[in-house]
């Protein structure tokens, strides 16, 4: 691989950022930031019925959400006619493209008969050498050589030939004036300084034609790499059902940035049995090798283990502050980030996502009157033994001199032994009491944030119980 790399992205604004998408881009940025190139962005929005700016802003807003930063301006392929069309141009004046006036109907027509002679359903060439020039409904397509193979070597699949005769004289200009697809991209590709293309395996039909294209303008042929499908879990194309959504969903269910990224580029590449990256080790790391040419299946649970790992070696005044804006979406716009960082250690070993962090957070942030129970847990732990032991429990807190962890811990467990009762008998109705349900932190933790009012308030309203 030369030392000199320049990598794209170039999604179409007809959606929103896809993990599939996401993935393509993370493998092109890192392939451009570990060997010190440029990565560019460019939007193809030529299909104007479907392109959005909303879709646009949508997926810039992701690229830089998942820390994807690229070089220069994004480039957008409709203020791009004029150079697509002087290419076009150019080859008409070499002769390795010509005029064409056949109709899609003919063209059609072409295709099923050599169809129906066992051939490959092909334009038949028809106006190769008519020497037509422009006119109403003429579109403009390459002259491809008449025999011989395209061979690239893949940096994902290997050596890949496709013989001429499976290819035929593609348009390059439509009959309405616009280059088409595999046009526009080379010109791009060629004219941006693009070395290496790394993009999904669905555009592989599509690299021997631009590739041809390339050729007929005597321009040098980038580096080509085209990576597997994410599936499912059921090794079928990837859904909604599997948890596949846009990145902007995930963004906003909580999960960080740091995981989606380190989850994405190993479904398709590794380093050795390694499983978590910090981005700096994927920079150092990632050197278009090692990409894996089976497709990898889409995980929803191992992205959320990951994150959890993610979320639990956040600094804590980090973790606040992207956990607060979810407290606030939560019902709770008065805790601010101080306010949270007391209650984020509580409950982040038990989180997987930032979402449900903050929603954890819930029975905690409401006050006595609003706190909601689990009517399982209830009917388990606050029976009349259980009312009878929060009652307890009550009056020994109520006069604690010093309400803090280490006290209220030393009496909880002296109620205990001078009850000679087991933790179990206790634990369990306080702590429905405080939280409405079962689990959750370390009970002294819990008192010493609700303070003493609050926790005396909760234990006698669970305690009047009926």
């Amino acid at each position: 691989m030369s030392n000199r790399v320049v990598t794209r992205f170039a999604p179409s604004p007809t959606g929103h950022l896809h993990i599939g998408g996401a993935r393509t881009a993370i493998f092109c940025w890192l392939l451009a930031r570990h060997f010190g190139g440029e990565f560019y962005l460019r939007i193809e929005d030529t299909d104007l019925e479907r392109s959005r700016q909303e879709y646009t802003d949508s997926i810039l807003a992701s690229m830089r959400w998942l820390g994807l930063d690229w070089d220069g301006e994004p480039v957008y392929q409709t203020q791009r006619t004029a150079l697509y069309n002087a290419a076009v141009d150019r080859l008409l004046e070499t002769g390795h493209a010509y005029w064409c006036s056949c109709s899609p109907e003919e063209v059609d027509a072409m295709r099923e008969e050599a169809r129906a002679k066992g051939l490959k359903p092909r334009y038949n060439g028809k106006c190769r050498e008519q020497n037509l020039g422009a006119g109403e409904g003429h579109c403009v397509r390459l002259k491809i050589p008449a025999v011989g193979k395209v061979v690239f070597d893949d940096m994902v699949k290997g050596t890949i030939a496709v013989d001429i005769s499976e290819l035929d004289d593609m348009v390059i200009r439509r009959a309405d004036g616009m280059p088409t697809y595999n046009m526009a991209v080379v010109v791009d590709d060629n004219e941006m300084g693009i070395t290496h293309v790394l993009r999904g395996d669905d555009h592989v039909s599509n690299t021997p034609k631009q590739i041809l294209i390339y050729e007929a303008l005597g321009l040098p042929v980038p580096r080509f790499g085209h990576v597997p499908m994410i599936l499912g879990p059921d090794r079928q194309k990837l859904s909604k059902r599997h948890g596949a959504r846009a990145v902007i969903e995930y963004e906003q269910d909580g999960l960080l940035p740091q995981a989606l990224v380190n989850y994405l580029v190993r479904l398709g590449w590794s380093h050795g049995d390694q499983e978590i990256f910090s981005l700096e080790e994927l920079v150092s790391f990632f050197d278009g090798s090692s990409l894996n040419a089976a497709a990898a299946a889409f995980d929803p649970e191992k992205l959320q283990w990951l994150n959890a790992h993610y979320m639990r070696h956040l600094p804590l005044d980090a973790l606040a502050a992207l956990t607060t804006p979810f407290v606030h979406q939560a019902g709770f716009p008065q805790a601010d980030e101080a306010l949270v960082a007391q209650l984020a250690p509580l409950f982040r070993e038990r989180a997987s996502n930032l979402k449900d962090l903050a929603t954890a957070f819930t029975p905690l942030l409401s006050d006595a009157a609003h706190v909601s129970y689990d009517s399982s847990a209830v009917a388990k732990a606050l029976t009349e033994e259980g009312r009878a032991h929060v009652t307890g429990v009550c009056r020994v807190l109520e006069k604690l001199e010093v309400f803090d962890i280490a006290n209220t811990e030393r009496v909880l467990q002296e109620y205990v032994t001078d009850n000679a009762l087991k933790f179990k008998q206790v634990g369990p109705p306080v702590r429905v009491a405080l939280l409405g349900y079962m689990g959750g932190p370390h009970l002294p933790d819990v008192m010493a944030f609700l303070g003493r009012e609050e926790t005396v308030r909760r234990l006698e309203q669970a305690s009047n119980m009926k």
